[in-house]
């Protein structure tokens, strides 16, 4: 079967999100499908355009009239999907429901082509802190949008979002790309704490930085340092975090390392003892996730805190969870948790093999052949 998975922007190497697209793609591959990638990209000298798989499908040129075109012009990738004969295409939500896309989708639909919609997080709404009018263009047409769209693939329970089934995934793991750690260290004098991510304030990070200021107005023997792994998504973000450190003097305790991939950031992992997940994803009105992080902790053999509800993980003695508000975290309790911890990293691995990303999107292709 001919698919192709689109998506509105293009590829970062330490970029989770990006990565996981790549494991998503090779999972589809892996279940039968031949499968291209067709993504939109800007070239270091300014140039806009469409490819698919590294080669240039449009060069849409420069400016804004080219920015217009990414936006509204579909003709290129339609003529591409006919004429490879195309019958599934998986389409990455960029949150751009306008009569542009939803003319796209019914062009698909008049060649026969099956149309699903992945929306990464739902609800959204809330995270838009900025681009508040393409949200508003978003709400106005998502609904027509998905009347057009086969099924909407999603992370959450929902049986039902915009008007439009579902396929319930959870985000997956490819166990080739994620190396085990090797390292249990001595944590009776020090304990290291790390946190990646593309940092926004639903992450949550600020809630253990006041923590560690209450922790070390104590002025413990007993040093916890904390390793921020990803770029601060914005002056919220830097508010909350950078400003903070500075404010309670942490900058030895709280370390801002930026965004890494690779050795560098297998590097970092083995200085960890305690991975810490999204700790506010109430901020932004979701309460029930199944994040690519909680699972890439667990791939890495780590036992992890969240404040969110993860079916995949509440119930599992790795697992720390602490209250979904914005209370800051009780460092105590980190540490005497992981003081008890038992779970060999190697076991933890073992616990999640089923949620492979081999295993998640072959519910999607199940769904493809049964429809």
């Amino acid at each position: 079967m001919n698919a192709l998975f689109l998506i509105f922007y293009g590829f970062q190497e330490y970029n989770g999100i990006s990565k996981k697209i790549r494991y998503q793609i090779e999972a589809l591959k892996d279940c039968g499908l031949n499968i291209r990638t067709c993504y939109y990209d800007i070239t270091p000298d300014g140039n806009r355009q469409w490819l698919i798989d590294d080669h240039v499908l449009t060069d849409l040129g420069k400016g804004i009239i080219a920015k217009l075109k990414k936006r509204i012009s579909f003709g290129p990738i339609l003529q591409y999907i006919k004429q490879e004969d195309i019958s599934f295409v998986y389409i990455r939500s960029y949150h751009n429901a306008n009569p542009f896309t939803i003319h796209f989708v019914k062009a698909l639909k008049k060649q026969g082509v099956k149309v699903l919609l992945e929306i990464p997080t739902y609800p959204y709404d809330q995270e838009f802190t900025k681009q508040k009018l393409n949200l508003c263009i978003d709400r106005i047409f998502r609904h027509k949008l998905c009347k057009y769209i086969d099924a909407i693939i999603t992370y959450s329970n929902d049986k039902e979002i915009f008007g439009q089934r579902t396929i319930r995934i959870s985000n997956g793991i490819d166990f080739n790309h994620i190396p085990l750690r090797e390292t249990i260290h001595d944590t009776s004098k020090e304990m290291h704490l790390i946190g990646v991510a593309e940092i926004h304030f639903w992450h949550g990070f600020d809630r253990l930085v006041e923590g560690l200021k209450n922790y070390y107005a104590t002025h413990p023997d007993y040093k916890v340092y904390f390793h921020i792994v990803g770029n601060l998504a914005g002056k919220r973000e830097q508010q909350e975090i950078e400003i903070l450190i500075f404010k309670y003097e942490l900058q030895p305790y709280v370390i801002l390392h930026g965004a890494q991939y690779g050795k560098d950031l297998d590097a970092l992992f083995e200085q960890a003892d305690l991975a810490i997940g999204s700790l506010a994803r109430h901020r932004s009105g979701i309460y029930n996730i199944k994040t690519l992080k909680n699972r890439e902790y667990a791939a890495r053999g780590f036992a992890f805190v969240y404040s969110e509800i993860d079916d995949d993980f509440d119930h599992m003695p790795y697992i720390l969870k602490i209250p979904a508000d914005e209370s800051p975290i009780d460092i105590s309790k980190l540490i005497d948790f992981y003081r008890k911890q038992s779970v060999p990293p190697q076991e933890i691995r073992d616990s999640i093999r089923h949620l492979s990303w081999k295993e998640q999107m072959k519910k999607v292709v199940d769904y493809y052949n049964e429809h």
